[in-house]
């Protein structure tokens, strides 16, 4: 970057326990860092009212993350809290207001702050884009997307299908930039060692499902193919499905249903927010990742899988198949039981070692180097 920047990131961080959103945001912080730049984070104080918040937790019980100026100052649902902030950024004048958009919920409270910010004629919003059109529709998705996307001058996706709704709603610069690696969750380990630490077998073949547990992620679809593979005359020998992740859904739905198709046995259940620390453990007890979603933009599991280096089945939505070439860093099947239970079965008897050389060729092209080149010269 030719000189220094004043940046700053609005989204999830410390303490709110954001998941992949929130270790994107403080990770991108320290990749503008790292290149000489003034950052800081604004961050929530109040990011969902309790009622719409579907975990047990929004906020991390690990330490702050050091070296980082995160400052907790924004409340979602208090308009006076936005005029506020947005005249204090307004003031401050960043070259650069990088916002995070992924959910029409936040239209209003972005969207006005980001009007009275750009008062000063001289800061430049770029927003780095999850969704356009969110995965569960509600009332006021396009009327609170709207309002968000004006004052926004360009904007970064990270799948080609969310540039295309984009395009739904305006013209403005965008481009789309990959996600890039989550290289902050520690190296990888060997599988030996991740499967001491998070007591699983080390004879047995384990499939993973990682992340926040809801409708779009088709862990249903997953559960149904383990019941056909658990059935079929030839079974695969330890096989067993680890769930990692919080129920962002009914509990009781997914506990009937591995009841009535009779997989307890197949499954080790890891069903609550799984803390920083623990993520390299869990990604590298695995032997393959396997994402089955109904419907997808693009996944922050994809980038951790990368970083280490573990194999993916996912399924042929979205922006998922582009991020994952077929036959080489995993494989892509269709958003149904059948064609699951096949992928696994195939992925087994190819063996991982096939896709290894693979895996650390392509994960090259997910720098964050890349990521913020891009937001520096869209901005400009």
């Amino acid at each position: 970057m030719s000189s220094q920047k004043n940046i700053i990131i609005i989204g999830p961080a410390y303490p709110l326990r954001g998941g992949g959103m929130a270790s994107f945001n403080e990770r991108l912080a320290r990749a503008f860092q790292e290149e000489g730049n003034n950052v800081s984070i604004y961050t929530f104080l109040l990011q969902y009212p309790s009622f719409l918040f579907p975990g047990t937790s929004q906020y991390s019980t690990e330490a702050a993350p050091a070296g980082l100026d995160i400052k907790v100052l924004i409340n979602s649902i208090n308009p006076f809290n936005w005029i506020k902030i947005g005249r204090r950024l307004k003031k401050e004048r960043p070259d650069i207001i990088v916002v995070r958009f992924w959910l029409p919920f936040m239209g209003p409270c972005f969207g006005t702050i980001l009007r009275i910010a750009k008062k000063n004629r001289h800061s430049k919003v770029v927003c780095i884009a999850d969704n356009v059109i969110p995965h569960e529709k509600r009332f006021g998705d396009k009327p609170f997307t709207k309002y968000f996307i004006k004052p926004v001058d360009a904007f970064i996706t990270m799948s080609r299908k969310v540039l295309e709704d984009l395009r739904l709603f305006t013209d403005a610069p965008a481009k789309y930039v990959p996600h890039p690696l989550y290289d902050n969750f520690g190296e990888k380990i060997s599988q030996a060692e991740a499967r001491k630490n998070t007591g699983i077998a080390q004879d047995d073949f384990v499939l993973l499902f990682f992340g926040f547990i809801r409708k779009y992620k088709g862990l249903d679809i997953l559960l149904e193919a383990m019941h056909l593979l658990k059935n079929s005359p030839d079974p695969i020998p330890h096989l067993r499905l680890m769930i990692a992740g919080e129920f962002y859904d009914d509990r009781k739905t997914y506990e009937d249903q591995i009841v009535q198709l009779g997989i307890s046995d197949m499954l080790i259940l890891r069903t609550e927010f799984i803390a920083d620390k623990e993520i390299k453990d869990y990604l590298c007890s695995a032997n393959v990742v396997v994402q089955p979603y109904r419907n997808a933009t693009q996944s922050g599991v994809t980038p951790l899988a990368y970083h280490f280096e573990i194999p993916m089945i996912v399924t042929n939505v979205g922006g998922l198949p582009a991020l994952v070439p077929d036959g080489k860093v995993g494989l892509i099947a269709e958003p149904t039981a059948a064609s699951l239970a096949e992928k696994i079965r195939e992925f087994h008897a190819t063996g991982e070692a096939h896709f290894l050389p693979y895996l650390k060729e392509e994960k090259k092209k997910y720098s964050w180097q890349v990521m913020t080149e891009e937001i520096v010269s869209i901005s400009e």
